[in-house]
């Protein structure tokens, strides 16, 4: 790549002197008066600009030619003493890429700020291992500049076009050495000052910032930006000293120093394997309060919290809660920080409001900053909770984090609940859960109930980022503001709930015994909720099958009880088969209670309900539980085989040769088939059209059967 830039230079530098002279020999001897009697002023005057704006055209090519020449060399010259920050072991983390397996290694990146930046440069070293000879696709939302690989041992080669595959989303390097560890040496240009999503690499008020979670590392370098992918990070970070006297990163500060051109740079290393999307980079003029925090190890910790020189001195409360947050994880969960620094970064423009990078959080300013004079109690205690909430992450987010993105609760919904009971021992734990539980009442209930409806684990999603709550709404909601934008409840409020249930069955030493376990076994680990959930129960040898079951035979009254049979109804197996009998047995004697049970069987959304129902048909009166129920189920009643809407159809015929009343009751469900899609229209249709030709159809079905088709 710089012999090709170096040659275009050298073209574009032999043209300029072509043109000019041309220039300079067409003025002297073509339009010179000894060959022609009349001026030409204006045609010459035009001539000129003409040439001199293709001139400085070219000269601009030149120039930016030279420059990206000039950072990559650099970036070369870098490169070319690795000892110091390449690893040469691989790493045991799989991959699952399709039926294949890439082993990632540790990942080594540079960046390169300039004192203007128009574009910045950032190289990047990924170590990998192909099982066998298969593509490695890598996401990417950036333009590449150059692209080699080489054995680890081994000099690199460069790759040309035709041996990857490149468009707006994945690089793809089509043909791996089969069994063979390499290196992949990727250099990337990216725009941090045209960066307005403030995702990947930004610009924040004159400062160099990061937010990769959760798919902003692919708009900093090439890399598979997944949870699942982790390993450890070197990062060297070179900038102009005046401009950026402050270099942070992850993990701890290796080496530092100036450099020739008035530039310096930092060298950081986090020993612990991570995702990317925990990656972070800050470089800019900021000032620290410092401090220091001993671990119950004896080890002692640097504490740094970073603003503009003039915020400085709102930062006292954050430093306080930093260390309450330090000290309550060592003392409830026997966490202990694991690095020998932690860095906090205050900027105004963020959009997460806060995130736990791996010993580098970053937040916006309105999360970390309070004095008396202009913060009132809430925020005072906002402050506290997400802090504590970030620094929390260190263990149940980074050292054990998701293996994707499905399992976001996994982390958030438990650090949540970690950082909801810190805040309580921190204050009052009542008016805590009272607050909690009114935040679960006005936002996630509403949730619930509209179009963003979802688990806690949700099925499916287009982006990623629309399930972050966001530290703003956490904010404002305890300042005592009504939002009128909604914000994700379900992931984090909801899924602390849910962490919270475990705890309340297993109580605090239950609880405990459980968050060791799972450490234990998957420190450095991207899991599932499955993993979590079998920690709890097999370090207390808990039955969790019946989990519904306690709430369905505690229950003091119908009401809690229906209720949890209700929830036990729509999930099939054996549990919900054996409380169904359970209930039917207890009050088989009271028609009025065996109606509810029937009608609860009959509206479940359990797969192919049809059949049950068959099985349940008895008396008339019981046909209004059972029908009624189906018709409301929208799984079962209007499934798109036409089973359901077969299944009324042949009722409504049978019943009206015994009670037309009933039939025609039953039929009306059928009355707004025009208002589903055309399949399930010409459906119903069909059905209606046969209860019309229904031999002796009473008047009561035909009345309601014709109108809904006339309808």
């Amino acid at each position: 790549m710089v012999n090709k830039t170096l040659l275009l230079t050298y073209s574009y530098l032999l043209i300029y002197i072509i043109l000019s002279s041309g220039v300079i020999l067409y003025n002297k001897w073509v339009l010179s008066p000894k060959y022609f009697n009349f001026p030409l002023p204006i045609t010459l005057t035009m001539i000129h600009m003409g040439f001199s704006g293709l001139v400085a055209f070219l000269l601009i090519r030149v120039f930016k030619a030279c420059k990206r020449a000039s950072l990559i060399a650099k970036a070369s010259a870098i490169r070319g003493d690795e000892t110091t920050v390449w690893r040469k072991e691989p790493l045991d983390i799989s991959v699952e890429s399709g039926l294949e397996k890439i082993q990632a290694s540790p990942v080594t990146l540079w960046s390169l700020f300039q004192a203007a930046p128009v574009w910045q440069m950032i190289v990047s070293i990924v170590g990998v291992e192909a099982k066998r000879g298969v593509a490695l696709v890598l996401d990417s939302k950036i333009n590449l500049l150059r692209l080699s690989h080489r054995p680890q041992q081994i000099q690199g080669k460069m790759l040309e076009e035709g041996d990857y595959q490149l468009d707006s989303r994945h690089l793809t390097l089509p043909s791996l050495p089969a069994k063979e560890s390499f290196v992949l040496e990727i250099d990337t240009e990216i725009y941090p000052h045209k960066n307005t999503s403030l995702d990947g690499l930004y610009k924040s008020s004159g400062n160099f910032c990061t937010q990769c979670e959760a798919e902003g590392f692919r708009k900093i370098t090439f890399y598979q930006d997944r949870p699942d992918i982790m390993a450890k990070y070197t990062c060297r970070v070179e900038a102009d000293k005046s401009l950026y006297p402050v270099l942070l990163s992850n993990g701890n500060l290796i080496s530092q120093g100036d450099i020739e051109g008035g530039r310096h740079f930092a060298l950081w290393e986090d020993p612990f394997k991570k995702p990317c999307y925990l990656f972070a980079l800050v470089a800019g003029q900021l000032a620290s309060r410092d401090d220091t925090f001993t671990t119950r190890s004896g080890r002692e910790v640097s504490l740094k919290i970073w603003t503009p020189a003039e915020d400085l001195q709102k930062t006292a409360h954050a430093m306080y809660s930093l260390k309450a947050a330090m000290k309550w994880d060592e003392d409830v969960f026997g966490l202990e920080y694991d690095l020998d620094l932690f860095n906090i970064v205050a900027v105004p423009d963020f959009n997460m409001g806060a995130m736990e990078n791996k010993s580098l959080n970053i937040f916006n300013s309105m999360l970390v900053l309070a004095s008396p004079e202009t913060a009132t109690d809430a925020d005072y205690a906002a402050i506290l909770g997400v802090i504590g909430h970030e620094y929390f992450h260190n263990w149940t987010g980074n050292r054990v984090t998701c293996r994707d993105w499905f399992q976001l609760s996994l982390k958030e919904g438990l650090t949540v609940f970690r950082d909801q009971e810190f805040s309580s021992d921190m204050g009052s734990r009542t008016v805590k859960r009272i607050a909690d539980v009114s935040t679960l009442r006005i936002y996630q209930f509403p949730e619930d109930a509209g179009p963003m409806a979802h688990p806690v684990r949700p099925h499916s999603y287009i982006k990623m980022d629309n399930f972050y709550t966001g530290k703003f709404s956490i904010y404002l909601r305890s300042l005592g503001f009504l939002l009128s934008i909604v914000f994700q409840s379900n992931v984090y409020e909801k899924g602390a709930e849910v962490v919270r249930m475990y705890k309340t069955l297993l109580g605090s030493e239950g609880f405990r015994k459980g968050i060791d376990l799972y450490f234990q076994r998957h420190d450095e680990q991207a899991v599932t909720c499955e993993d979590f959930f079998a920690a709890m129960r097999d370090a207390n040898n808990a039955d969790f099958a019946n989990f519904l079951q306690c709430e369905y035979k505690s229950a003091t009254n119908l009401t809690d009880q229906f209720a949890a049979l209700a929830a036990l109804s729509q999930n099939p197996g054996k549990t919900r088969d054996d409380v169904l009998a359970d209930f039917y047995n207890k009050w088989q004697g009271d028609y009025l209670v065996v109606n509810k049970w029937f009608l609860l069987q009959s509206s479940s959304d359990i797969p192919g309900n049809v059949e049950n129902i068959h099985a349940l048909q008895t008396t008339i009166i019981q046909v209004y539980s059972l029908i009624g129920g189906f018709c409301g189920s929208p799984v079962n009643f209007h499934a798109k085989d036409g089973s359901g809407y077969k299944f009324l159809g042949d009722i409504v015929v049978q019943l009206d040769k015994i009670n037309p009343q009933v039939a025609s009751r039953m039929v009306s469900a059928f009355s707004r088939w025009k208002r589903y899609d055309e399949t399930r229209q010409a459906l119903a249709k069909a059905q209606l059209e046969m209860i019309m030709s229904a031999n002796g159809l009473s008047e009561n079905v035909f009345e309601i059967a014709s109108k809904s088709l006339a309808a």
